[in-house]
């Protein structure tokens, strides 16, 4: 929202929340939670309402006491295990992505999500618009994920995963080429908005009668995670970073597991 006060001045307005979530402190939901509880000043007045309008350029703003910073942008690639949630808060207690990274040193948001039972490539930062540009379907960035299945009868194995383009042991890039797979493993890249790829991945693997016993996600764009160890983290290069958020980014061709 832009607010024109004059033929000279205009002020850039922001409700306090995104304010809060822009500087890297934390999610909208935080930031609604320090606001509620009398934490946030404006201009020396304690402000309960998350939507109210502010000017970050003009008005002063305070956290418990302290002048509101812009946090150092952090980026990270975390190898995912399987049995853990891309969400920073469960009821159950069960394990969490953030559990692993708490020694980064600063608050961290998945950028979109990975199934419970989906492992691999997991990328973490405090960069809103970063996150926000990564998980949004329009731009298009693949993700591999290969899948390793078992038969139930062997005589099923080069049954087509779907409609004829997709056999359980070819590799498909996303550029539409092939290369030979492990036996058993199909690798389906694509878009995983919000854990639906990976819900279709199963599905097409019990389609030609086999079960998923493993599904990795390898690569987003030319992002790769190598040979890092499951349950660890790296921060990722500059050159990562820019490559992730150029226009369209590019698959890895043949990226595969082991």
């Amino acid at each position: 929202m832009r607010e024109k006060r004059g033929p000279a001045e205009t002020r850039s307005l922001k409700t306090l929340e995104r304010v809060l979530s822009k500087a890297g402190l934390g999610s909208r939901t935080i930031a609604r939670g320090w606001i509620g509880g009398g934490r946030v000043l404006v201009n020396g007045k304690t402000i309960r309402n998350p939507d109210q309008w502010v000017d970050p350029q003009r008005d002063r703003i305070a956290v418990d006491g302290k002048a509101l910073r812009s946090a150092a942008k952090a980026y990270v690639l975390l190898y995912k295990p399987k049995g853990y949630l891309t969400t920073r808060r469960d009821p159950e207690g069960r394990p969490r992505c953030t559990d692993l990274t708490g020694d980064v040193g600063t608050w961290l948001s998945p950028v979109g999500r990975l199934d419970l039972d989906t492992s691999g490539l997991l990328l973490m930062t405090n960069d809103t618009e970063f996150a926000e540009r990564i998980a949004n379907p329009q731009h298009k960035a693949p993700k591999n994920l290969p899948a390793e299945g078992r038969d139930r009868a062997q005589r099923r194995a080069d049954r087509p995963l779907a409609a004829g383009n997709r056999t359980e042991r070819r590799t498909h890039t996303a550029g539409g080429s092939e290369a030979p797979a492990g036996q058993g493993q199909a690798h389906v890249p694509g878009d995983d908005h919000h854990g639906g790829r990976n819900r279709q991945v199963r599905r097409m693997v019990d389609a030609v009668g086999s079960k998923v016993l493993k599904l990795v996600r390898v690569a987003i764009g030319p992002v790769r995670i190598g040979d890092l160890e499951i349950g660890k983290w790296r921060p990722l290069t500059e050159a990562e970073v820019r490559a992730l958020m150029a226009p369209r980014v590019n698959a890895p061709s043949g990226s595969r597991l082991g």
